[in-house]
């Protein structure tokens, strides 16, 4: 590739993080577009045809994955895709090139990875099956609150103000700050498990000496509780149901946003709610139901 294309690529990265794409997007995306470049020995971007971004469809459904056996997924070269559209709208919009060969073509679709939201019938099992205050607690944290993985990991007890009914995300994705009210149930839940369980006999409130005595949830080891620990939690309390499907964390937060929406809230207040930067992020999460479409 040459210099003139480096150039280029680092000004298109930037654009994407004027524009406050997320990490991952900022660097995968010039990648994308890079190996389009790199693919066709494009030296000359002003003069990018139709036929050249077809072949490179045509490759990259043909080309092997490189870390398993079999092809590469619809995602990845949607992504692909997505990725030279962003580029040459950038572009054009820069006045770097006359039109957009990619404006007007179209590709096959992915098949959408079905996230199918809970039942309430489901999730009253789920808080049925529950056991201690610690497991009402966790559903209430990715449910009830709709709180990221990350976000329950790093979530500390001063994050929590059980009489103001307040939760406090201090630093969600993309470092983005949110206050999640919760209900009184939530509220009265969420402070059974901490007087209950969480606080050590004959103490009031643990003091902040160190992250695990700061934090909000704790594993059986009586250190702080990550990701894979709340998921072996979740999955405990689901094979005491019936429910006969699989389940993670995400479907809590997934589900709590689709019930949201179909209970009547904005698309923007969900977006708040769950702590999206962009209202597309919130519409791919959830499932909108006809009554809301009039509301996007």
């Amino acid at each position: 590739m040459t210099l003139t294309h480096d150039h280029t690529i680092r000004e298109f990265r930037s654009y994407l993080q004027q524009l406050g794409y997320g990490k991952s997007s900022v660097r995968m995306l010039p990648d994308c577009v890079k190996s389009f470049l790199d693919h066709n020995n494009i030296t000359d971007i002003k003069g990018v045809s139709q036929e050249q971004i077809r072949a490179f469809y045509g490759w990259l459904r043909q080309r092997p994955h490189k870390r398993r056996e079999g092809a590469l997924s619809e995602q990845y070269i949607n992504h692909h895709i997505y990725a030279l559209r962003v580029f040459f709208g950038w572009l054009e919009q820069t006045g770097q090139i006359a039109a957009n060969p990619i404006s007007t073509m179209k590709f096959k679709s992915p098949v959408p990875n079905r996230r199918e939201p809970f039942t309430q019938s489901e999730l009253k099992a789920l808080f049925h099956a529950c056991e201690t205050p610690q497991e009402t607690a966790l559903l209430h944290l990715f449910y009830s609150c709709g709180l990221r993985r990350t976000e329950a990991v790093r979530l500390n007890t001063r994050d929590i103000h059980f009489r103001q009914q307040i939760l406090y995300v201090r630093e969600g994705k993309g470092a983005k700050r949110r206050a999640v009210p919760m209900t009184v149930k939530v509220s009265e839940e969420l402070e059974a498990y901490y007087l209950e369980a969480r606080l050590p006999p004959g103490m009031e409130r643990p003091q902040p000496k160190t992250n695990d005595q700061e934090a909000f949830m704790l594993n059986r080891a009586g250190t702080r509780m990550g990701g894979d620990s709340y998921n072996r939690r979740l999955k405990e309390i689901a094979a005491r149901t019936d429910i006969g499907r699989e389940v993670s964390l995400h479907y809590l937060r997934h589900s709590v946003a689709t019930h949201l929406l179909e209970n009547g809230l904005t698309v923007e207040h969900v977006r708040d709610f769950l702590g999206h930067r962009h209202l597309e992020a919130t519409q791919i999460y959830v499932k909108v139901n006809q009554n809301q479409i009039g509301k996007l």
